[in-house]
């Protein structure tokens, strides 16, 4: 928490996203036979899972098991996660009436959320815990692409060709992000981060018109609730000094753009997270020491740094790799 506040902290602070799940066993023997969004409604589910990392490995910060298309299937979006796909919409979003069926989400929506948060909360004691949420932009463009999308061509035609629709759903969708974030603070969350996971598909000036103002009004807000505010999005180089003016405290860095290059782009008065290629842990330990190093050397010119990969911990990952980077990093930054 320190750390997303630009304060001084007796070592760098570390979290893993992706940490609770997909590379670790005890993840996928409790996740048997359990579909993805069946686990993130079980609130017994989500706290085991959310712990699981925390015990591992250490680190300085749990995040809440869930997924980003959580709240948008509370609100009746048929929709599913499919295995080695991701979600899947049945009915995309083509038109205005599509859109308006997306209503707003509620707390008595999601009990299963402010119940699995507030248990948290007690296991998890001195731990921080970050809630999460999809970006508008990325939700959007599951909704019309229908599912995970290389180009994104149905949501930049959208975006382009009927910017009153693309902002209606935007507007829909921020109010959304927004509501579900709250429901989650208020239960007792630490944190905030927003994954914008697609949003490096978009040019710096489209995010400028299309984009921003619908981030901005997410973190604009929460600033009432006085929590750090993460921000990030995959292959977003371009984008970081607009992503820091959306309002975050802390911009998050994918490994494509080092972290001194990264502090240069963001404007004065952010923390930076990142930034670690996570297939660097398939390589001998003596590189994955070199390359942190490296990640920390840099970090220390931004005004804050918190620790973490430059993007999800990958499925195979050795968990042994992630424990041994934690006390690394505590260590090495500690010196």
């Amino acid at each position: 928490m320190r750390a997303c506040q630009r304060q001084a902290v007796p070592y760098t602070p570390v979290w893993y996203m992706r940490q609770a799940g997909r590379s670790l066993p005890e993840y996928r023997a409790v996740r048997e036979g359990v579909p993805m969004l069946t686990a993130c409604t079980r609130p017994d589910m989500v706290v085991e899972i959310t712990m699981q990392p925390v015990r591992r490995y250490s680190v300085d910060a749990a995040i809440f098991f869930s997924d980003i298309v959580v709240p948008l299937r509370a609100i009746g979006v048929d929709l599913d996660i499919k295995p080695g796909v991701g979600p899947v919409v049945a009915a995309p979003i083509r038109d205005a009436a599509d859109v308006r069926r997306l209503r707003p989400i509620e707390p008595g929506d999601v009990p299963y959320i402010t119940e699995a948060i507030g248990a948290l909360v007690k296991e998890l004691g001195a731990t921080p815990l970050i809630g999460f949420a999809g970006g508008p932009f990325t939700l959007a463009s599951y909704l019309i692409e229908g599912g995970p999308s290389k180009n994104h061509e149905r949501t930049k035609a959208m975006m382009y060709g009927e910017p009153e629709l693309w902002n209606s759903l935007m507007d829909r969708l921020t109010d959304i992000t927004l509501e579900w974030l709250r429901i989650q603070v208020g239960a007792g969350a630490s944190a905030i981060q927003l994954f914008d996971s697609w949003v490096g598909a978009v040019a710096p000036e489209d995010y400028r018109t299309y984009v921003l103002p619908h981030s901005r009004r997410v973190f604009e807000g929460l600033a009432d609730l006085d929590v750090p505010r993460i921000h990030f999005g995959v292959g977003t180089g371009e984008l970081l000094r607009l992503m820091g003016e959306a309002g975050a405290d802390v911009v998050g860095v994918d490994w494509r753009v080092s972290l001194d290059e990264a502090a240069r782009r963001v404007d004065p008065g952010k923390a930076l997270q990142g930034n670690l290629d996570p297939a660097v842990l398939f390589a001998p330990w003596e590189v994955v020491e070199r390359r942190a190093r490296d990640v920390l050397a840099r970090g220390r010119t931004a005004e804050g740094h918190v620790f973490n990969l430059g993007h999800g911990v990958l499925p195979n990952t050795d968990p042994d790799q992630l424990t041994r980077l934690t006390e690394f990093v505590h260590e090495h930054s500690a010196r």
